[in-house]
């Protein structure tokens, strides 16, 4: 069966972006990305880097890990403001809003239902892993479907922000085992944890 994996950039003080929501590591961002932090996800996530990287980058690998990919609208319209319809069309890509109504790209999915339910029938599907991209609001929603976690861990606190998951989620204590673990030279951590008992 797939797995849904919340694959994500965070700060040391559990942070996936400022307090205004936006790109982090865009133009205006906080978030130095060093060499070797893009040599390891070239090598390593090639599916995860958006269509621009992958162009500026060479990058034709499909990857081994996702053939899908899930984000929240806010994470989504952060690609629309750089104008990207499509920032992944190497995966099928889901959106989860209700309030878009019309998709700006015929290759995104929009979905108005329980994101629950429709990363249960997911990983029912024939298919590799099902990346969680984010916002905090659609991992919070989708909380107790989350199967393995891959935190990009930045050397960097930033004290306020939007957390890893939305303040919204149910308080349910999970214990996660430490699978596999990644130290890049730059200070950047890959950590990755299975749910315990799963």
């Amino acid at each position: 069966m797939r797995r849904l994996v919340h694959y994500i950039a965070t700060t040391l003080d559990g942070f996936i972006a400022g307090p205004d929501g936006g790109d982090p590591s865009g133009p205006d961002g906080f978030w130095p990305i060093p060499e070797d932090y893009i040599q390891h996800l070239v090598a390593e996530y090639p599916e995860t880097l958006p269509v621009q990287a992958r162009q500026a980058l060479s990058v034709t690998a499909r990857g081994t890990h996702f053939d899908t990919v899930l984000e929240g609208r806010r994470s989504y319209e952060i690609g629309l403001a750089a104008g990207l319809t499509d920032a992944y069309p190497h995966l099928r890509h889901l959106v989860f809003s209700r309030t878009l109504t019309q998709s700006p790209d015929p290759a995104v999915e929009l979905v108005a239902d329980d994101p629950v339910a429709t990363v249960r029938a997911l990983k029912q599907q024939d298919g590799k892993d099902i990346w969680l991209l984010g916002g905090a609001e659609l991992a919070g929603s989708l909380y107790a479907e989350i199967d393995t976690l891959i935190l990009k861990v930045a050397p960097l606190t930033i004290g306020d922000g939007i957390p890893l998951f939305s303040r919204k989620a149910a308080f349910d204590p999970r214990t996660w085992t430490l699978a596999d673990h990644t130290v890049l030279d730059s200070g950047a951590v890959f950590l990755t944890y299975t749910r315990a008992g799963s």
